[in-house]
């Protein structure tokens, strides 16, 4: 195993924790600074637990007592909570108390649910994330935000729950499949234009290696995203403010998970059109010029990701999206708040004319 890594740590008072970044990385150096002699149990899915299940029970055998596993089908459409109580029975039927520990193995639905099962099992026990999938690596095994999705809502019923301890490992991205590799580099795109440029620049230089996963370059952008979302969290770990900049595409997004059905498009697809239907709305608004949105649309086109949202309804596109824009956690009295590019680098949420929006929506859908 090797011990070479780099840190980034999310300062949060007494819930700060560690984000490990690493290839081939040793979990036992990390976990025994935390108490054994417990139980643990281990938060999976049928496509990753054969892969990498069996390893980490050996490992975690070496310092808990009892090590247990419970494996959740796999996708999107299963982030309900039929699902999720098959954590809470496997903790009930195992007699796990408050020293148990999870340990989230998988990509951001497996993290998602285990956090928020370790947010409500006998009102909080700890949890460990170790994402699977570069999306979850970059965004969402950080910062605690747990949730399920509801038929109405993606990721509406949930809790804000910090993890102990976040062990990205980049070798587990070599199973990875390349569309849902392309799916997290929207998640890693979406930095650059809502905080720093800078980064924006370099990922238009080195998308070619990251498409090949190469080590040093993945290294670097799960760094570089760990420390921006690091920094926002710091200062607003509870979206009232900042950060809800880090839901840039996200509104446009989630419409389009939904409206197509859970799992039709994966969340990073949904994220990378909406990203170009958020910024056409921005320079529309007079806050970006038109050279940026071709920019951000040839990064994203480049990334093999779509750049156009699709139709969700044949009669009123537009107004099938503004429907369900509105079930939407940014929403304001009804109003639908939009992330925003103010200038390369910096965002703003704030709402938007609805003639507008459907002017863009029906101008970025195929």
């Amino acid at each position: 195993m090797a011990n070479d890594f780099s840190k980034v740590h999310v300062a949060l008072g007494d819930r700060a924790y560690d984000i490990i970044i690493g290839a081939n990385l040793d979990i036992l150096q990390f976990l025994r600074r935390g108490r054994g002699g417990s139980s643990a149990l281990i938060v999976t899915n049928e496509k990753v637990g054969p892969l990498y299940s069996p390893n980490l029970t050996e490992s975690l055998r070496k310092i808990y007592d009892k090590v247990l596993s419970v494996v959740l089908p796999d996708g999107e459409l299963h982030k309900n909570w039929q699902t999720l109580n098959n954590i809470y029975d496997a903790l009930l039927e195992n007699g796990c108390d408050r020293k148990t520990v999870l340990f989230a193995l998988g990509g951001g639905v497996v993290g998602d649910m285990a956090g928020f099962a370790a947010a409500s099992y006998m009102r909080g026990i700890p949890f460990v994330q170790i994402p699977t999938t570069l999306l979850s690596q970059v965004d969402s095994s950080v910062g605690g935000k747990t949730a399920i999705n509801h038929p109405l809502g993606k990721n509406m019923i949930g809790a804000f729950y910090q993890p102990k301890l976040v062990v990205c490992d980049l070798r587990l991205l070599d199973s990875l499949p390349l569309r849902e590799l392309r799916a997290g580099l929207a998640e890693i795109i979406k930095y650059g234009p809502i905080y720093d440029i800078k980064f924006f620049d370099w990922l238009e230089k080195f998308i070619p290696q990251l498409l090949a996963r190469d080590t040093t370059e993945l290294s670097y952008a799960v760094r570089r995203c760990c420390e921006i979302k690091a920094e926002v969290v710091g200062k607003d770990e509870q979206e009232s403010g900042l950060r809800a900049i880090l839901n840039f595409g996200h509104t446009f997004g989630h419409a389009i998970e939904s409206g197509m059905g859970y799992g039709v498009w994966l969340h990073g697809e949904g994220v990378a059109a909406g990203m170009v239907m958020a910024a056409e709305l921005s320079h529309r608004l007079g806050l970006l010029e038109e050279s940026f949105v071709r920019r951000l649309r040839i990064l994203i086109e480049r990334a093999g990701l779509p750049t156009k949202g699709p139709i969700l309804d044949s009669d009123d596109n537009a107004g099938r999206y503004l429907q369900l824009m509105k079930i939407d956690k940014k929403s304001d009295m009804g109003e639908i708040r939009f992330v925003l590019i103010d200038g390369p680098g910096k965002a703003v949420v704030q709402g938007a004319p609805e003639a507008l929006v459907r002017e863009v929506i029906e101008a970025c859908c195929a």
